[in-house]
């Protein structure tokens, strides 16, 4: 009797060994990452994780002399070496540079799903402390190599945007937007930041963004949800995975567009001053899903998130529901691909990069964490017509590769993308510690 209790309990053992193996098995892409992208992606029928595909790649820097792959007729040489962690790009007036240092704040370490969270964010090389800082790079004689390098700002908690509006430089950190005076080259601040609206901080997705709005008035600030599918309850998401419209000289602000799950890169679009915005859309629903866009928002805007995603597919392991919402959740105008965290997003009205890249949106994807193959780790080019919109059927275009060594091993990550004053391409690389310059052949 003892051996056949054995038998059983060993029979029921492995039983349920193959059952975790098997939930817990990487789920493979089954689509060429192509057909996800553009303005019609295939979108297939969820594969549900319990535990999620974790196939970041480890971050191990730039070898001497490596740099990334540029797309013909390019070249790209290293901008200034030696930040830490550079993730954001702003360009001031008078062609000084804008460095955002910055990382996630503390995060809690307790439990496990905090323990994995902190090990994949060692494995990708963003677990280091915040370095909290904004320096200034200026590059006098345009000739792509800046001779001054300083520390332009300190004190600050996991900054990201930055926008001039009215003589005051705005800095969009985790928790407020605030503010500074700025006086034209000026190459530090000694002023105690002002506050303009306080941000909600706290679980993921902590980095916000800004940005001057078309009306010359107002200010654009997106902040991405604290979860993936707002698993802890909608209350710890309140007034998040928005784009919000703020007043700052009345210090108030409205919910501009709702439903974006952590948006990012937002930048008007040339001819007509419609708002843009890339955006990391959810997690755990295989390789193939769903495909981070780039879209216009307008007001009133609401794509989904948490119980929807592009245009309406229901993600049924949200509770409650609700179906009030499908009917009106917004489309997204063009996917980038599944996983790929789009995150830099800059327009080329400013670019000198040639024919091939004079009208269109160049985007920093910072690559996947949970997508077997690996996705992004690029920069990309979406073609835009003189409309104002995607090209019809033009699928992203690579500007910038070869972040992943041969090893599926990141040398860079890239983020921020914007331009110098003499149309050069500037990307900050946060695992390479760097600013890349993408030029046309043949210029300075």
């Amino acid at each position: 009797m003892r051996k056949h209790i054995l038998i059983v309990s060993g029979l029921v053992a492995l039983a349920a060994i193959a059952i975790v193996a098997w939930i817990a098995w990487p789920d493979s892409a089954r689509l060429n990452i192509a057909d996800v992208q553009g303005q019609r992606p295939d979108i297939t029928p969820p594969r549900e994780q319990w535990i999620p595909t974790m196939a970041v790649a480890k971050a191990v820097g730039w070898p001497d002399g490596a740099k990334p792959v540029v797309a013909p007729g390019l070249a790209v040489a290293a901008y200034t070496t030696g930040l830490d962690h550079p993730r954001w790009l702003y360009r001031l007036p008078n062609g000084d540079i804008l460095v955002a240092e910055t990382n996630s704040p503390p995060r809690p370490t307790s439990g496990i799903v905090n323990k994995v969270m902190g090990w994949l964010m060692g494995r990708a090389g963003a677990g280091v402390p915040s370095a909290n800082r904004i320096t200034l790079l200026r590059d006098a004689n345009g000739d792509g190599v800046p001779e001054l390098k300083t520390v332009f700002m300190t004190g600050l908690n996991s900054p990201l945007g930055m926008a001039l509006f009215d003589g005051q430089l705005y800095i969009a950190n985790t928790d407020a937007l605030v503010r500074v005076p700025y006086i034209e080259g000026m190459t530090k601040v000694t002023a105690k930041p002002e506050l303009v609206i306080k941000l909600n901080g706290g679980g993921n997705h902590w980095a916000r963004n800004v940005i001057p709005a078309e009306d010359g008035k107002t200010l654009y600030v997106a902040v991405g949800s604290s979860s993936n599918i707002a698993e802890n309850g909608m209350a710890a998401e309140r007034y998040r995975a928005n784009i919000l419209q703020v007043w700052p000289k009345e210090k108030t602000w409205r919910i501009y567009a709702a439903g974006l799950r952590n948006p990012q890169g937002m930048a008007l679009e040339p001819h007509d001053r419609q708002l843009w915005t890339v955006v990391n859309e959810r997690d755990m629903l295989g390789s193939d899903l769903a495909p981070d866009y780039l879209t216009a928002i307008e007001l009133g805007d609401n794509f989904g998130w948490p119980w929807y995603y592009w245009g309406g597919y229901p993600d049924k392991r949200v509770e409650p529901a609700n179906p009030a919402l499908q009917q009106y959740s917004k489309r997204p105008d063009y996917a980038l691909g599944p996983h790929v965290a789009a995150l830099g997003l800059t327009f080329a009205q400013d670019s000198k990069l040639g024919a091939n890249f004079a009208n269109g949106a160049f985007i920093g994807l910072h690559g996947s964490w949970n997508r077997k193959p690996l996705s992004g780790y690029k920069v990309v080019y979406v073609p835009f017509g003189d409309s104002g919109w995607p090209t019809k059927g033009a699928k992203p275009v690579d500007v910038l590769t070869g972040f992943l060594n041969k090893d599926g091993e990141a040398q860079g990550r890239p983020v921020g993308v914007t331009f110098d004053k003499t149309g050069a391409l500037l990307v900050a690389d946060d695992v390479g510690d760097r600013i890349w310059r993408v030029s046309a052949a043949g210029a300075k």
